[in-house]
């Protein structure tokens, strides 16, 4: 027999046949038992908020299984339901149900909205990806041409080479968060989530970024009013929380300082940076998010920037329940903010022992923003 470990507040066998069945299952799945109470659910339930220990959070969805239980007969239906926690967001679901004859209840379900969405996506993005990559390999075209043409002069030579690699950099950046951004977007991407805890997150992207603020003279302040806990992939928090210091540090003046500040409210955790920079316009808010949008394209393109790093944070927020959202004076500053739902199982009631945390993993590759 297999037990779960996952967001439950107890922990049930489920017999070993079905458990192998879920392993290789594509789709969300909950594995109750007659009464509703989980068994068993995927990464990518919790992730969606569908169940909250071992309770599932979804009264369509419920009633589904009680209705199988009670008679026996498999159904399937469609729906569209209010995101838990916070139910801001619409999940249009395909959710089936049946009775596995072991007294257990097998739900799968599927996420329709998503589908439809990343079709959609995968369409735009060609044309997208295509109008980027053409900048920095035009300037690589141009440049080798320069070098050519000025063989004979040294000085020449040495400058174009600068700006030959300045662009490869750019680009290698670009191809990186596209990789990153497509595996966000893909069937699956909560595949490594477990209980972490925020303030690590938080620390790791911090020392992750302190050499391109220490060049700059800009100091990041931590501050944390208690421990948090998330239910999430670890390296997709940290890249986001990363992503949002980068920016930060892009877009201050040199010797101010970012200010990174998290909180728990109403069960929901909540990160928060703060920088002294130039801020954004109000008519930019809207659209900070989008693949490749730029406030000041002439700034990014001096800082390195892919246009994707705000996109990628959405995605990352998206993927584990949660949202984000931006408020900005212009000659103020601003502050990003990060929602996610709280874990709320055993483990974060205990989170003095420390092995039922996971450790966040370091990260390697260059920074940008």
């Amino acid at each position: 027999m297999e037990h779960s470990e996952g967001p439950n507040s107890e922990i049930q066998e489920i017999p070993d046949e079905v458990a192998r069945i879920l392993a290789v299952l594509p789709s969300c799945s909950i594995v109750a038992d007659q009464d509703g109470n989980i068994l068993r659910a995927s990464p990518k339930a919790s992730a969606l908020g569908l169940v909250n220990r071992n309770v599932m959070t979804v009264r369509e969805i419920a009633k589904l299984v009680h209705a199988v239980a009670g008679d026996g007969d498999s159904r399937e239906e469609e729906m569209r339901v209010r995101r838990p926690p916070l139910g801001r967001e619409m999940l249009e679901l395909r959710v089936r149900v049946a009775d596995l004859g072991t007294g257990a209840i097998l739900v799968l379900i599927d996420d329709l909205a998503e589908e439809r969405r990343v079709d959609a996506v995968r369409r735009d993005f060609v044309a997208n990806i295509s109008h980027e990559l053409k900048t920095p390999v035009g300037a690589l075209s141009v440049l080798a041409e320069a070098v050519q043409s000025a063989s004979e002069d040294p000085e020449q030579v040495r400058h174009f080479a600068e700006r030959m690699q300045m662009e490869a950099t750019r680009l290698g950046h670009l191809v990186q968060d596209i990789i990153d951004l497509s595996r966000l977007q893909g069937d699956d991407p909560l595949t490594h989530s477990n209980v972490v805890d925020i303030d690590e997150v938080v620390q790791r992207a911090v020392e992750d970024v302190r050499m391109i603020a220490v060049d700059r003279g800009i100091s990041v302040v931590v501050a944390s009013e208690a421990p948090t806990f998330v239910f999430a992939d670890a390296s997709q928090l940290q890249t986001a929380v990363r992503n949002l210091l980068v920016n930060a540090i892009a877009y201050s003046s040199d010797g101010t300082s970012v200010a990174i500040h998290t909180r728990e409210i109403n069960s929901i955790v909540e990160i928060m940076v703060k920088d002294q920079g130039i801020g954004i316009p109000s008519n930019d808010l809207d659209r900070v998010f989008e693949r490749f949008y730029r406030v000041d394209p002439a700034r990014s393109r001096v800082t390195g920037g892919t246009g994707l790093g705000l996109a990628i944070v959405k995605h990352v927020c998206q993927n584990h329940g949660g949202e984000c959202a931006v408020w900005s004076e212009v000659g103020v500053g601003s502050t990003f903010t990060l929602r996610l739902p709280t874990y709320t199982g055993a483990d974060a009631e205990n989170a003095t022992n420390e092995s039922d945390i996971v450790e966040v993993p370091a990260m390697n590759g260059d920074l940008r923003s």
